[in-house]
């Protein structure tokens, strides 16, 4: 079977084509675990974290109004 020039020539594009498309589709997502101000951490965590005895200093609800 004798195929033409142009059939092989059309194969070739196509597999060209099909290879590229599945390398540019491949995607990935980054996330990110920073805890740089984004998320509060609890009263408790922190006062872990500083060392010290109360975790009053570091609640919300326990602050001083100015």
């Amino acid at each position: 079977m004798k195929t033409s020039r142009y059939t092989k020539v059309a194969v070739i594009i196509m597999v060209v084509l099909f290879v590229a498309i599945s390398v540019i589709s491949c995607s990935t997502h980054v996330h990110n675990s920073n805890n740089n101000g984004n998320q509060k951490i609890p009263p408790g965590q922190a006062k872990k974290m500083s060392g010290s005895k109360s975790a009053k200093a570091y609640a919300p609800g326990q602050q001083k109004k100015k």
